[in-house]
């Protein structure tokens, strides 16, 4: 089966761009399984004729209830598996992340031998990183926080695009709903690298800085959402200390 990438879709009636998600499909030769998340308004219908016009390669999950991007994503990763994917990603419905740098981070996997590869917003110069600078300096103290847990390296846990090689310690890491709504990013990074039966070296782990990433309005995590985010990382937290607990017996 062709690599899939996982899109996550909660409210996007208004946002949502076929022709980008072609130009996605064309940049990475993936399928595009979108997850419709519970939502209310006309995302079901606009991505029922997105699929439509290219069924071979598009895939529309439909989510009972609203569950939270985190099991969106778990969903369609475990969804993509189970139909015999190789590798696996997820990246935002906005695009953010360019179709051209989410099909960078799929070569990469396809070419090296790597587990997990992640695209980084790092602003340098010759890259065309936008986001705001209050949510810029929130995701750098939330990231740095991120990496103490983890004990990685990783600068950017929460880049929305992120591709995993397929394997019994992903399927492992996916078996359960994450116990936090936010910050599942962490939480299942957490889950690779501290596997009990076979923990993810960080060696098999890149960061990819982007060349370009786009700030798009209109998101769904704002300042109002920094309480509930808070309350996640200190719930990622205690499932990483668990995570180690489990891996030292």
């Amino acid at each position: 089966m062709p690599d899939v990438v996982v899109i996550p879709c909660f409210n996007e009636a208004a946002r949502l761009d076929e022709s980008a998600f072609d130009a996605l499909a064309r940049a990475t030769q993936a399928t595009l399984l979108f997850v419709d998340d519970g939502s209310t308004d006309a995302t079901a219908a606009r991505l029922e004729a997105i699929v439509a016009h290219d069924p071979a390669r598009r895939a529309l999950l439909r989510m009972p209830a609203n569950g939270g991007k985190g099991e969106a994503v778990r969903a369609g990763l475990t969804q993509a598996l189970r139909d015999g994917a190789t590798l696996v990603g997820f990246t935002d419905a906005d695009l953010a992340t360019p179709p051209a740098e989410f099909a960078r981070l799929l070569e990469a996997a396809r070419t090296r031998p790597l587990d997990v590869v992640m695209g980084s917003r790092v602003a340098r110069a010759g890259a065309r990183i936008e986001r705001s600078p209050v949510r810029h300096y929130l995701g750098r103290a939330f990231a740095t926080y991120a990496d103490l847990l983890l004990r990685a390296g990783i600068y950017d846990t929460q880049c929305g695009a992120k591709v995993f090689r397929a394997g019994a310690r992903l399927e492992r890491a996916l078996a359960t709903p994450f116990v936090s709504r936010w910050v599942f990013d962490v939480e299942l990074l957490a889950r690779l690298l501290h596997d009990p039966l076979d923990p993810l070296p960080p060696s098999k782990l890149l960061e990819i800085p982007l060349d370009a990433w786009v700030d798009v309005r209109g998101s769904h995590i704002g300042l109002r959402a920094v309480p509930r985010i808070a309350l996640d990382m200190a719930r990622a937290a205690q499932a990483v200390r668990a995570g180690r607990a489990r891996r030292a017996r």
